[in-house]
Parts: structure tokens; sequence; C-alpha cells
């Protein structure tokens, strides 16, 4: 089972469940899932805290630490972004201190700013991998020309995105046949389309926390889970879970992709594991995919937001 395909993300850790977070990342270290993606502002840098102390007690060739930076966080939530080139060794220095680490080895830019060249951003990264205190660059939630203007400053190491059976966008949009043209690996986010395709949601509902509870407006219930339902069938007939089912018609269908896992529950991540041994047939990802055609779900999908000078300038 090739678990390389499988990161961790850290975003939902902090001290609150340390214990149990750290518990999370050394099953994954332990079972070869090496990639844990975490950012200098989740849970306002606790996150961070609570990967540098679980990684303390591994050795450093043991895994693969990725690093966002860059969205301006306060006790009421993000409220800007500062993608300044001049601002982001402080931002990477202050990573590292929480991380306990002497460089991240992939730094990311979480979101960019039209007033800041993308070609300025990646130039100020590759200093620092120049000075050993990045090893990788990344980028998240771009386009493809931003992409490939960023790739001739310097290799882009991967690639981050919003992808699911909701949110196909990525295949349409050329995100990933810039990746492929440019030999970046995808990293997708939000397989779970943000919590709704989960056997958890036929039980209880449409998701209530998260980005879920944001997306997904409660007079789209009964169609919504109608659709669940329907996937659920397919899920029984090929052996797993509706999560591991969404899993894995997207790293089947992309065998190149990367799938990121957002957890601080170790029996959680174990579960999604299980979807690297799920085997969809071509008549059931005919099936899957026209059960989610365009119009069957309502919502679902992250706005795009534009920043201008640190400011959000545009959401559609």
């Amino acid at each position: 089972m090739e678990t390389k395909r499988i990161a961790l993300g850290c975003m939902g850790m902090n001290r609150g469940n340390k214990a149990q977070s750290i518990r999370t990342i050394d099953t994954a270290i332990a079972n070869g899932v090496t990639l844990l993606n975490t950012g200098e502002f989740y849970c306002n840098g606790e996150s961070e805290m609570v990967v540098g102390e679980a990684l303390s007690h591994h050795n450093r060739d043991d895994y693969f630490i990725s690093v966002k930076f860059g969205a301006l966080p306060s006790a009421r939530g993000l409220y800007g972004l500062d993608m300044n080139p001049f601002n982001i060794r402080a931002h990477l220095t202050y990573s590292l201190s929480r991380l306990g680490l002497d460089y991240v080895d992939l730094y990311q830019p979480c979101r960019m700013d039209q007033i800041y060249p993308v070609e300025d951003v990646v130039g100020e990264i590759s200093r620092l991998v120049d000075e050993g205190l990045v090893r990788n660059i990344g980028l998240t939630e771009t386009d493809p020309e931003t992409l490939r203007r960023a790739n001739a400053v310097h290799p882009i190491y991967m690639f981050e995105k919003s992808y699911s059976l909701i949110d196909r966008s990525i295949e349409t949009d050329g995100d990933l046949d810039m990746c492929k043209k440019l030999g970046i690996p995808f990293l997708a986010y939000g397989l779970l389309a943000h919590g709704l395709l989960t056997d958890r949601t036929l039980e209880k509902g449409l998701p209530t926390s998260g980005v879920g509870a944001f997306i997904y407006r409660p007079e789209d219930a009964d169609r919504n889970i109608a659709v669940v339902k329907e996937f659920k069938k397919i899920a029984d007939e090929v052996g797993c879970s509706v999560s591991n089912l969404a899993m894995a018609w997207a790293l089947q269908k992309n065998p190149d992709m990367l799938a990121l896992i957002g957890t601080t529950s170790s029996e959680h991540l174990l579960d999604a594991l299980k979807a690297l041994e799920v085997r969809i047939s071509g008549e059931q990802m005919s099936r899957i995919e026209n059960l989610f055609s365009d119009g069957k779900i309502r919502g679902g999908r992250l706005l795009k937001i534009t920043y201008i000078d640190g400011r959000v300038a545009k959401m559609e």
C-alpha cells in the first residue's frame, strides 16, 4: 500500500487536543504517512507548536513538513493577507521557532496578493532556499498561469488546491494540465467535500462545523442528502465507506495525485488509509460521475477570493 500518496493535514491541531494530535502524528509516521501539512496561522500558531512537540522525538529524516504562510489571524478569524516579500523571512522565523526546526521541507504562500508579483514572492523564498532555511517551494489555490510564472523563477515542488466530486474545477480550469506539463505533483484537499461525503451525513445531516457549515444551506439538505444516499449504494457495492469511496475516486482517476487528510484522530487517519486499497470498476466510475454531474448538489464550492494589498477585493 503506497501510503506516501496520503498527507496529514494538521489544521485542527491545538493545545486543547495536543495529546490526541501527537498520537495521530506518531501513527501517521509509523504507517508511512510522512508529509505533514501545517500553517503558521492554523489555530493562531498552536498547530505548529503541537506539530513541533510531536516531531521532537522523531528522526528529522522520517518526515516532510509543509508550512503555509501569509494569512493574518485575529481573535475573530482571518482578517487579511501579508504577502509582502520583505516580511516573508519574519514569517518563516516564527514558524521555525514554533516548530523547533532549523528548516522546513516545503514553504508556500497560502494565497497570492495581486499587488505583489508571484516572481517577487517566489524569488524571496528562493533566497531562503539558498540559505538552507527552506528546502522546496510550493503554491496553493492560485491559477495555472501564476503557477507557470512561479516555476520559471524557481522549480515548484508541489501545488495544492481544493478538489472533490462536487468541485472538479481543477479539471476544467487547467490546473491539472499545467501541473502535468511542468511535472509538478498535485496535492488535493477537501476530497470529502468538506464533510458532506461521509457516512456521518446520512446519520446526522449536513455538516454543522468547519467550512462545511458555511457552504451548504439547510434548505438544500434533502436534495444533497438524497445524492449521498445514492452514493452510499455504490460504496456498499464496492465494499467501503462513503468517505473512502470519495477519496478512492479521486486517487484512481488521477494516479499522480496526493490526498490531504485533515484530522486530529489516529483512528480517522487509519480509516482513510483504507481508501488506497479500494478498487472501482469503470462502470462504477461512470455512475459516480453521473451522480455528481452539474446541478445535482447545491453548494459545496469554496469562494474564490482576490486579495489586493492585503485586503479582500473580490469574492466569487
